[in-house]
């Protein structure tokens, strides 16, 4: 493989960090690793304070749960862990609330199942929803919505949900931590001829196969589904690191430079995900913009209702519509913020009209630039 420099966590603007519960759970008692978590809250209040958007994907409210309820150790039904998640979520939050408080950051609770990360329309909610406490300084703990997610359609992982988040929100890189620091070529436990591997430029069939089988009982997780969130990570544009969380303040280890896998993307979040509007996703109806939306629009700019004059076809909320200018030119393509009904009543006029009119008013923007493709760009 070729040997190229790792890059360093201080580059990055945007960072997911992704916590699992074996790492903030203690697993003879069952209860939660607080002097752990205290030092992992210092880092992230480090980052935070360069300036640097940090989210946060907790697991942990199982574990936290089962023990509050007095469940035996052992795989539990799949009441018994809905159960525990309503019980342990509570506690989850309260911990982090106050992790983070210590450092005077406000952290806001979001929970997903796999739909508000696959359906449009719910993704760009929870996009909205976290790009909002972004913006206000706050962290989200973000975790699977145990409570109602169902063995069928459950991600099984915390380590594919973060991997998600990361490339919705367009996270510069996902910090996955673990008990290993990083992929090695056999496992180090069973081979003493095993290499760890400091840089992985793409995820072939050769790493898939270094990949191990799942981890405790406390975590669905395991390499295998890290290499898998390497994959899902890579296409959005977002590079990825597994390190070794165990020790007390991981995230500064990471940042010094100690021992990791660096998972690199070709792309980055924004590219990625314009090329996946431009070219993945049927567009759904067309909305016509004025000369002076289009120049904008050519300049970078969101597409405001104000600037929208005809709406063509049937579409909802998330669909993929085509912008066409005044001369019946394609200028491009993107995810839309409204259902053309409601878009329909609110074309061609300004915030402040619409903030007046009987309108129920969504985003200020009906395509917001991040959501934008435009056509030679």
């Amino acid at each position: 493989m070729t040997l190229v420099r790792p890059p360093a966590l201080e580059d990055f603007r945007r960072v997911v960090v992704k916590v699992g519960s074996a790492l903030l759970v203690d697993r003879a008692r069952g209860r939660l690793r607080h002097a752990w978590l205290a030092a992992l809250a210092e880092d992230i209040a480090d980052l935070h304070g360069r300036g640097v958007d940090v989210v946060v994907v907790s697991s942990g409210a199982v574990a936290l749960g089962r023990t509050v309820l007095g469940l035996p150790p052992g795989t539990l039904r799949l009441e018994e862990s809905q159960a525990s998640a309503a019980v342990g979520q509570i506690a989850l939050a309260r911990y982090w609330t106050e992790a983070l408080g210590h450092h005077d950051i406000v952290a806001g609770q979001v929970l997903v199942t796999p739909k508000d990360t696959e359906e449009r329309r719910r993704y760009l909610n929870a996009r909205a929803t976290m790009q909002k406490l972004l913006e206000v300084r706050a962290v989200p703990v973000v975790n699977e919505n145990d409570t109602v997610a169902t063995a069928e359609i459950r991600y099984g992982d915390n380590d594919r949900l973060a991997a998600r988040v990361a490339t919705m929100i367009g996270a510069d890189v996902l910090v996955l931590f673990s008990d290993i620091d990083g992929l090695y070529t056999a496992p180090p436990h069973s081979d003493p001829q095993a290499r760890h591997l400091p840089v992985v430029e793409r995820v072939t069939p050769e790493i898939e196969a270094m990949a191990g089988g799942p981890a405790s009982e406390l975590s669905r997780g395991g390499m295998r589904t890290k290499v898998e969130a390497a994959k899902i990570a890579a296409s959005g544009g977002t590079h990825m690191v597994i390190a070794d969380g165990r020790g007390k303040n991981p995230l500064r280890v990471v940042r010094e430079g100690g021992r990791c896998t660096w998972f690199l993307s070709g792309s980055t979040p924004t590219a990625a995900r314009k090329t996946w509007i431009a070219g993945s996703l049927e567009a759904s109806g067309t909305l016509v913009v004025d000369a002076g939306a289009a120049r904008a629009l050519e300049g970078g700019a969101s597409l405001l209702p104000v600037g929208v004059t005809a709406i063509e076809g049937s579409f909802a909320k998330g669909d993929t519509v085509l912008i066409r200018g005044p001369e019946g030119r394609i200028l491009g393509r993107g995810l839309v913020a409204y259902d053309s009904a409601d878009a329909a009543a609110i074309i061609g006029r300004s915030s402040r009209e619409i903030a007046a009119a009987s309108v129920q008013a969504g985003r200020t923007e009906m395509i917001h630039r991040d959501d934008l493709a435009m056509i030679g760009t």
